[in-house]
């Protein structure tokens, strides 16, 4: 969920207000479900648009490569999400979705069970058309999207409409990060100061000087959208997905125990 901070006058005013509240921000955040929809921050532009048609126009399904969720930037939330925030939640929770637009129901299940696999991944960010150096674990869905289970969805997979996902969810373990000198702020500028190098989207957090760390969330469901609060979560591919990785990231996969 989005918290609405009002605006001060001076920074000490806001940093005040921030370091007093922070808990019980903490406390909606984790007792609210997210769907991660775009709210108002600044646009992430990718370089390359990674959908494709699909070669044939006979198929009556497709492979889909989504990659539903993107860590190490801040989304239109103020929500950094950490690596490793879904481990804990692929191992326990057997009955993710492919759904559109977080919709309940089913005519809007686009694929689960048997035709939906769901794993993280260790990508570069160019690899995901951001021209960014560095790496982000996805979560990724490689999903069977039958034209008989969702018409609708599946022309638009097929026809390489679905540039943007996002995930439904909530959050479990969170923590405030704050680019203060106060000095009740030591821990939170701590934080702070943990993840800020590795953030894709650093210059947008400098000016802000706070995020929320997201380092554990439990996943019930990924979307198709038109605007997520993460831009960075195309579609790969509406064939089944042949990413090339270097033996350097091999190792990074192994060591982090994702796929």
């Amino acid at each position: 969920m989005k918290i609405d901070i009002p605006k001060f006058e001076t920074q000490k005013e806001l940093h005040d207000f921030l370091i007093k509240n922070h808990d019980d921000f903490i406390y909606q955040k984790k007792n609210a479900y997210k769907e991660a929809d775009a709210c108002g921050l600044s646009a992430i532009i990718l370089n390359d648009d990674l959908t494709r048609k699909s070669e044939t126009n006979d198929k009556k399904s497709i492979k889909v490569r989504a990659i539903i969720n993107t860590t190490m930037v801040m989304d239109s939330h103020k929500d950094v999400h950490i690596n490793g925030l879904w481990k804990k939640s692929l191992k326990e929770n057997k009955r993710i979705r492919h759904v559109r637009e977080h919709k309940s129901g089913f005519e809007n299940i686009i694929s689960d069970k048997g035709d939906l696999k769901a794993f993280t991944k260790i990508y570069t960010w160019k690899d995901l058309g951001y021209d960014k150096e560095g790496n982000t674990e996805a979560l990724v869905f490689d999903s069977n999207v039958k034209e008989s289970r969702n018409p609708f969805m599946f022309k638009q997979y097929k026809d390489g409409n679905v540039d943007n996902h996002s995930v439904g969810m909530y959050y479990v373990d969170v923590k405030f990060a704050l680019n203060s000198k106060e000095e009740d702020a030591t821990e939170l500028k701590a934080e702070y100061d943990k993840h800020i190098n590795n953030i894709a989207n650093k210059d947008e957090v400098e000016k802000q000087g706070y995020f929320w760390a997201v380092y554990e969330a439990k996943v019930k469901e990924g979307s198709a959208v038109t605007d997520g609060s993460n831009s960075i979560t195309p579609t790969l591919s509406p064939k089944e997905a042949k990413v090339k990785i270097s033996p350097e990231k091999l190792a990074i996969n192994k060591f982090l125990n994702i796929e």
